[in-house]
C-alpha cells in the first residue's frame, strides 16, 4: 500500500495535513494552515520540492 496525505481540521479549526506511509504510521505532520486551499498547497509543495530533496546531516 502506498504513502498518504490526510488533512484534517484541528480542535482550533486550523487545517492540517500529516503524512502517512503504507503501513500507516504518522512519517510528517504540518504548521496549522488557516484555510484549507492553503493546507492543500503546503501537501502539493511538499509532494513538489521532497521528490529529489537530499538528505543532509545537521552537526550540533
Amino acid at each position: 500500500m502506498a504513502g498518504k496525505f490526510e488533512w484534517y481540521q484541528d480542535k482550533k479549526e486550523k487545517f492540517r495535513f500529516r503524512l502517512k506511509a503504507g503501513n500507516g504510521q504518522i512519517i510528517a505532520v504540518s504548521e496549522a494552515y488557516e484555510s484549507k486551499d492553503s493546507c492543500l498547497s503546503g501537501i502539493e509543495s511538499v509532494k513538489k520540492n521532497a521528490s529529489d530533496a537530499s538528505v543532509v546531516e545537521v552537526e550540533s
